[in-house]
């Protein structure tokens, strides 16, 4: 009987150095956001200037990113779940079809966040949200969504897999 893992769509050459990446953001994403909860204790402190343009500042996001499709009742709350639940299948695919050491690791980075953010699902009121970088200039404001560190590693993973389909797509260019 063979292993699940020795399907080609389950495990590849470079899926160990996804998994590690994905294993390691999923841990840093959860050990930071439970500093900040529980040792830091960001709920009772409120917002947290740490620079003139970011502050520490603790939101739960219900829905999906910049908070669209919040959830309003259990169903949308499970197709949530379902739909990202869905995402973190299909780029665990690509990691095991991958054949690239960059798209490996950038894959993992996504899986490592999508991770994180779906463990806060399950046992919080919603995706625990807390960088909050702003501009403000005299009467000019601007503040940016509230984001994570699971949202920082799933932007920088899509930027390299662009950056590598950009750089594939010029050198076949004539």
């Amino acid at each position: 009987m063979h292993s699940p893992l020795a399907h080609p769509y389950a495990w590849g050459r470079l899926s160990a150095l996804g998994v590690t990446i994905a294993a390691l953001t999923c841990l840093l994403d959860q050990a930071l956001k439970f500093w900040l909860l529980f040792g830091f204790d960001l709920a009772d402190r409120g917002r947290v200037a740490v620079m003139p343009f970011f502050d520490l500042v603790l939101t739960w996001n219900t829905g999906i990113s910049y908070g669209l499709f919040s959830q309003h009742g259990p169903i949308v709350e499970w197709a949530l779940f379902a739909f990202k639940l869905a995402a973190i299948i299909f780029l665990w695919v690509w990691l095991a079809r991958a054949t690239g050491r960059v798209t490996a690791a950038a894959l993992g980075l996504i899986i490592g966040g999508a991770v994180g953010n779906v463990i806060d699902r399950l046992h919080w009121p919603g995706v625990m949200d807390f960088v909050l970088f702003h501009i403000e200039i005299g009467s000019f404001q601007f503040r940016w969504y509230v984001f994570n560190l699971a949202d920082v590693a799933i932007v920088a993973g899509v930027l390299v897999l662009l950056y590598e389909w950009r750089l594939s797509g010029a050198a076949k260019a004539p």
